[in-house]
């Protein structure tokens, strides 16, 4: 019997989920429960992933805008601090941004132009050019900003982001000064004491601080690595992922997943008989074109999945068959050569011509942008993705 759909990937509706909540047994559940009523059936090689914001609601990995302000003091006591490179989100920093400035005496703050590192615009990098101004090596003021670009709002979310970070900052009785430049090291002609909140350059940030005289230096990902009178925590991401959770908390990346991917797995297997690869997901990694927004505002895309899931495509252009190899051919005879070739290709064709074009990326991330959006970020109530055929190919 011929076979015409592919990758299939179906977001599962799931319970609210709350603290204590068994999470191994409400997604096997729902997957199940989804399999009866929609008719499809559980095979080897399925994919189930879960979004990292359930998980770590059932763990109640929570912290407040008082644990973060705690931290703070404890690492920087009270000094001016300088806190550069943050995303401009509300729901990704501003809630940091209140515990920081409410554990600090004073803020430099160093914002990334013309947009941060996920892609949120302060100003057109065509506008920069037009007012002769390098973003390398440049470094404005606040004031100077306003002369050269005035009253910037993001155009998704119409903040502007220099006032309501200045404004978050001096609610907390925190002193502000605001500066834009793209080399971390500027921050040093006004403290020397320095927390990074870039995401995935913060190694390169820290050494190059280091290397410039910088005294006291942490990035996101060493505050609240341990619980501040009983918080949540993250031994190794800290406050990178964390959400908006209220006006004065906020949700952690989830801890201790590989467990709960593990046991997703097993108990598929002891219901079906069926292995079925888990994994968590949070942000998927991918860049709008037309917003510029990279969505790749967690640390990783995958905090933990299952062995089966690891390493990258390994696979063949069909389009590359089709006009080189057998270009000569069409129809069955077309259709029975590639069939063929793929059948017999390596287990690794890195540098082979025949898989050019084929997307260079994780396996996880690959899946975890599928899921991402699948589920979406709003109110479609589908925690939980289920994709089947991610791994079959044309012979199959």
């Amino acid at each position: 019997m011929k076979r015409y759909i592919g990758t299939v990937s179906r977001g599962v509706r799931a319970p609210i989920i709350r603290k204590g909540d068994d999470i191994v047994n409400i997604v096997v559940d729902s997957v199940l429960d989804a399999a009866k009523y929609e008719n499809f059936q559980i095979g080897d090689k399925d994919i189930v992933a879960v979004t990292e914001a359930v998980i770590a609601r059932a763990q109640g990995n929570y912290a407040s805008v008082d644990h973060i302000a705690t931290d703070i003091k404890n690492k920087y006591g009270n000094k001016e601090i300088g806190v550069i490179f943050p995303i401009l989100s509300r729901n990704r920093f501003a809630t940091c941004l209140k515990g920081i400035a409410k554990g600090a005496k004073k803020i430099t703050l160093l914002l990334s132009y013309p947009s941060d590192e996920v892609g949120n615009h302060l100003v057109d990098l065509d506008t920069l050019d037009e007012k002769g101004i390098n973003p390398w090596t440049d470094v404005l003021s606040e004031e100077i900003y306003r002369q050269l670009f005035g009253c910037y709002k993001h155009p998704f979310t119409g903040v502007d982001y220099i006032e309501y970070y200045k404004t978050i900052i001096m609610d907390e009785g925190c002193e502000v000064d605001i500066i834009l430049a793209n080399d971390c090291r500027a921050i040093l002609k006004h403290t020397k004491h320095v927390l990074c909140c870039d995401i995935h350059s913060r190694e390169r940030t820290k050494r190059l601080l280091k290397k410039a005289g910088a005294k006291t230096i942490y990035s996101l990902d060493e505050i609240l690595t341990a619980p501040i009178d009983g918080s949540g925590f993250n031994e190794t991401y800290g406050l990178l992922g964390c959400n908006k959770a209220t006006e004065d908390s906020v949700k952690l990346f989830p801890r201790d997943c590989q467990p709960i991917v593990d046991k997703i797995s097993q108990r598929f297997y002891e219901l079906t008989g069926k292995r079925v690869e888990a994994m968590v997901y949070g942000d998927g990694a991918f860049k709008d074109p037309i917003g510029k927004i990279w969505e790749l505002a967690d640390p990783v895309v995958s905090p933990a999945y299952t062995g089966g899931l690891e390493g990258q495509p390994n696979e063949i252009k069909l389009k590359y068959l089709a006009d080189n190899q057998f270009a000569h051919l069409q129809g069955e005879e077309l259709k029975e050569a590639i069939s063929e070739y793929i059948r017999h290709k390596g287990d690794n064709l890195v540098g082979d011509m025949a898989s050019q074009g084929t997307t260079p990326r994780r396996l996880t991330d690959l899946i975890g942008s599928l899921c991402d959006l699948t589920s979406g970020s709003g109110d479609k109530g589908t925690p939980i993705v289920f994709v089947q055929g991610y791994f079959d190919n044309y012979t199959k």
